[in-house]
Parts: structure tokens; C-alpha cells; sequence
């Protein structure tokens, strides 16, 4: 086995073991609302997965950039209100267009080709196109510091999950069962590589 003490490693070097093992990861296309409700934000996470069955609820870390929150950190601490969107192969670039930076007060959506929708439960508006959609907010906001604790180097929020919404190609109402096959939705890999489902297994969960 090649082996790394942690401590050895650049932050670089980390991240890059990290994403390049911990795959495949879904990736959570988030549209956000500026506090003044003027600016749409809409960029992609793929640090994000479910927290709770009790509860609704999933997670989204957003790290940040010479210790400044990213736009989409910034709207959720302020506004506490989210969308969050699966992104499948039909939206892959449209999804990787949205991660160039931009200023804040300039939104994403003028360079994409996609439409929004006003979303029910919160009010930052929706990407139609999506065919899985959740609209959530803040549940739990927790700031991750620097070793030293002098610096926060990454927003972890916990979002509640308030309404979700399913395309009917891909999801049956009677069983509640998403068609993850006709979905394809697409998976974060290391670095500009991503991947999309495919064969799957079944296995009865020992009792």
C-alpha cells in the first residue's frame, strides 16, 4: 500500500486524494437569492449528501476562496432559503458553465441557456429543466475553522428539505420510486471528470 501521513500533504495534495476517492458523488445544483432578492445565484456542490431520515435533511459544504464565503454560502447565511437541483446528462454543461466566477452582483442564469420557475415553499426561483428538484432551508449553519482556529475555511449548512419535486419521465407516484436509469444523473469523479450511472446491483440487507 502507498501511504501518506496527513500531515505531510498540501492542502492541495489532500483535496485531490480526497475527490479523486471519495466518488461517485452527486452534485447539488443550488440557485440562491441575493438578500436584496435582486441577484440569482446558481452554481454546483458536489460535497453534498443526505443527513437525516427523521428529519428532511441533507448537507452542502461550500469552501471558501482566500477566506471569503462564495456567493452561494453568502445568499443561504443571509436569506436561509435554497434550491437544490440533481443534475442530469441533458444539463452537464449547462451545470459546468455555472461554476465560472462571477462578481455577486451579476447572475449566472444571463449566460446559461435554461428558464426559471418560482418555487412554492421558498423564494429563490427554480431551474425548470431539472427534473429533481428540492426547495429547502437553513437548518443548521456550522462554520468550519482552520486547524489553528483562525480562520473558517468552509460553510457546512444543513438544509431542511420543505417541498420536492419529481419529473414524471423518471419518477412512479405509486411506488415512490426514481428511475435513476432514465434519470442518468451525472457524477462528480477528480478533477474535470465526471461520470454517469451505470450497471446496478441488488442485494437483500442482511437481518
Amino acid at each position: 500500500m502507498i501511504h501518506y501521513e496527513s500531515e505531510q500533504l498540501s492542502p492541495e495534495q489532500q483535496y485531490k486524494l480526497l475527490s479523486g476517492s471519495v466518488v461517485p458523488r452527486p452534485i447539488a445544483w443550488v440557485s440562491t437569492l441575493s438578500p436584496d432578492g435582486g441577484v440569482v445565484n446558481l452554481a454546483p456542490f458536489s460535497l453534498f449528501s443526505i443527513v437525516s431520515k427523521d428529519l428532511p435533511l441533507v448537507s452542502l459544504s461550500i469552501m471558501r476562496e482566500g477566506g471569503q464565503q462564495k456567493d452561494t454560502a453568502y445568499n443561504l447565511s443571509q436569506t436561509g432559503e435554497g434550491v437544490i437541483h440533481l443534475v442530469d446528462d441533458q444539463l452537464l454543461q449547462e451545470m459546468n458553465d455555472s461554476s465560472a466566477s462571477l462578481p455577486r452582483n451579476e447572475s449566472e442564469l444571463t449566460k446559461l441557456d435554461v428558464t426559471t420557475v418560482a418555487s412554492r415553499r421558498v423564494t429563490v426561483p427554480a431551474i425548470a429543466e431539472a427534473k429533481v428538484r428540492f426547495e429547502g432551508k437553513v437548518y443548521q449553519h456550522v462554520p468550519i475553522y482552520n486547524q489553528d482556529k483562525s480562520q473558517i475555511i468552509t460553510d457546512l449548512f444543513i438544509l431542511e428539505i420543505l417541498a420536492y419535486y419529481f419529473n414524471e419521465e423518471v419518477f412512479d407516484p405509486k411506488t415512490n420510486y426514481l428511475d435513476v436509469l432514465k434519470l442518468k444523473p451525472i457524477a462528480r469523479l477528480a478533477g474535470p471528470n465526471y461520470g454517469v450511472m451505470g450497471e446496478t446491483y441488488q442485494l437483500a440487507r442482511p437481518k
